[in-house]
């Protein structure tokens, strides 16, 4: 691609802003770095398949030379934080590669709910090592617990400091170690993260994902996460709407709300979820949609007149994740989850009398220290009366350093029994059965389905609906008649001209894809770097010659 000078500048001052940091600024957060020691690889007595590959060390980094290859595991607000570091590398001018192998650099986002997602996290350490990559770490596990033995001597990017990863990265390329933890603080007081007008590269370019608040107000005994996320801290009102108005002139066509809890949104600015979301629908083109994250129900109950015409507006999806975790009041107790059985009944009746159709999702635990039978059979049946389309099923881990974790624990193999008559019962009913063949529905697709033969698109409900790849459906809202149904989908047709297809994606390109405009800027960013770099470069030799001249006369 031929591209002039005009095309990346407009005048020469493009080149420096006042905005840009001075030399200065630059520097003054050095005392986040520290140098590490050459490792002197011994290989007497090596095992061949635990060899480690020499990390190539840089002096400098020039932008467009090296490849990032990012990894996630964990919640929408994960991968929201991996988005907003993909945006800032890719503007920084690194090349993001799904290659790891390719990749100079690992940056590894990670999970802290779970023992098996955080094996998994140290596994793919291991793995760089061995592969002589150099790696820099985030998420929840290195915030939550930085001094765990396989995290010695790694880069760490806190959850509050994802706007800082491109430095984190230079220095790691360099040979240096860089651990940024802190709380982020403005005018001496703690804000829920980086700015939401970052730039950000979408794993999914027509779905914005869109953090309201980091942290919660519960003490759940068994979770880690609150070590990492900490205390409730919201996004101004105003920054959620503008995110939200500017993702969609960008081209996205549906908002995902995410946090650690949704429902407690406000409470430390004065203000509520319901207040919110109102503020949103009226910047919701028409076409497009919003889907709510997962509230705990301590914080839903007081709002459920509100959150039922919320959920009823027509750019809303009805759907609400809502986790009780236990069927047992005892054991509620135990977890420390603040409600009891009664209250959760109480909201999932509520909203199915007021929001017909809606979709309730919800979490269980198997096996929570002290569960006995009776305690189970409780959880059962309340399974058993609501029929969950959506019931996520997990065994208990102990959590180091949690307080459930020193509870007395259920033995494993009853877990394990127990897990299994959850996962029956889930499965001994269809949801998607209400629906007859025939059944017309209005569908908002966005995404591929794994295995690529299928436009996936979602109703009102948030329900699954399985298309043929016969036409470009992507960023389309459009009429479909149903033919069949699975257990987690159903199948259709469209039975629209693509005439009559309604275009939500503003900028839809011939293979379905949404060219966002954020993404468009990190490349032009790329650009603007490299011409700044040989600029200077050029500038600084000059500059020596005349002084080397001048020296010589």
């Amino acid at each position: 691609m031929d591209i002039s000078c005009q095309d990346i500048i407009g005048d020469i001052e493009d080149l420096i802003s006042l905005d840009d940091p001075s030399p200065a600024e630059r520097y003054l957060n050095k005392q986040d770095v520290t140098v590490r020691t050459k490792r002197v690889k011994v290989r007497a007595n090596r095992p061949k398949e635990t060899s480690t590959v020499e990390k190539p060390l840089l002096d400098s980094v020039i932008p467009e030379t090296q490849h990032i290859y990012m990894k996630t595991w964990g919640c929408a607000h994960n991968t929201s934080d991996t988005e907003y570091m993909a945006g800032q590398l890719a503007q920084y001018g690194y090349n993001l590669t799904s290659d790891k192998d390719s990749a100079d650099l690992w940056v590894l986002n990670s999970c802290t709910v779970k023992n098996p997602s955080e094996d998994t996290f140290r596994n793919e350490i291991e793995a760089a090592h061995q592969a002589g990559k150099h790696v820099v770490v985030a998420g929840c596990v290195p915030q939550a617990a930085p001094r765990s033995d396989y995290l010695k001597g790694l880069s760490v990017v806190g959850v509050q400091q994802i706007d800082r990863v491109a430095e984190v990265v230079e220095e790691t390329l360099k040979g240096h170690s860089v651990r940024l933890l802190q709380a982020k603080k403005v005018d001496g007081r703690k804000v829920a993260g980086p700015k939401l007008a970052l730039p950000k590269v979408r794993k999914n370019p027509l779905i914005e994902v869109i953090p309201i608040n980091s942290g919660c107000l519960n003490a759940c005994t068994y979770c880690k996460t609150k070590f990492a996320r900490a205390d409730l801290v919201s996004y101004p009102v105003q920054e959620i709407v503008d995110r939200a108005q500017q993702v969609f002139q960008d081209g996205v066509c549906e908002i995902w709300l995410t946090s650690e809890d949704t429902g407690t949104y406000g409470r430390d600015i004065g203000s509520s979820l319901p207040e919110l979301l109102w503020q949103l629908v009226e910047v919701i083109p028409e076409g497009c949609m919003m889907r709510l994250g997962m509230t705990n129900p301590p914080y839903i109950l007081e709002h459920l007149d509100e959150m039922a015409k919320i959920l009823s507006h027509a750019r809303v999806y009805s759907f609400l994740h809502i986790p009780v975790q236990s069927g047992s009041d005892a054991i509620l107790g135990e977890m420390r989850r603040e409600y009891c059985v009664k209250d959760f009944e109480r909201m999932v009746d509520f909203l199915r009398a007021q929001v017909p159709g809606i979709t309730i999702a919800t979490d269980i635990i198997c096996g929570f220290p002290g569960e006995t039978e009776a305690d189970f059979d409780d959880t059962l049946a309340l399974c058993e009366k609501y029929q969950f389309p959506s019931l996520f099923i997990n065994q208990f881990f102990p959590r180091p350093g949690t307080p459930a974790a020193k509870m007395t624990k259920v033995p494993a193999n009853e877990v394990k029994t127990r897990t299994k008559r959850l996962t029956d019962l889930f499965h001994s009913y269809e949801p998607y059965k209400k629906y007859e063949a025939g059944t017309k529905q209005t569908v908002l697709v966005t995404e591929i389905s794994h295995d690529r033969k299928h436009y996936v698109g979602h109703n009102k409900f948030y329900e699954q609906i399985l298309l043929p790849m016969h036409n470009n459906l992507l960023g389309k809202q459009v009429e479909v008649e149903i033919t069949g149904c699975t257990k987690f989908s159903m199948f259709g047709k469209v039975i629209q001209g693509e005439q009559e297809w309604k275009n939500c994606s503003k900028r839809s390109t011939a293979d379905g894809t949404t060219a966002s405009s954020l993404v468009a800027g990190a490349e032009e960013s790329k650009y603007r770097s490299i011409f700044a770099y040989f600029f200077i470069s050029c500038s600084l030799a000059i500059v020596c010659k005349y002084i080397f001249m001048f020296l010589d006369f």
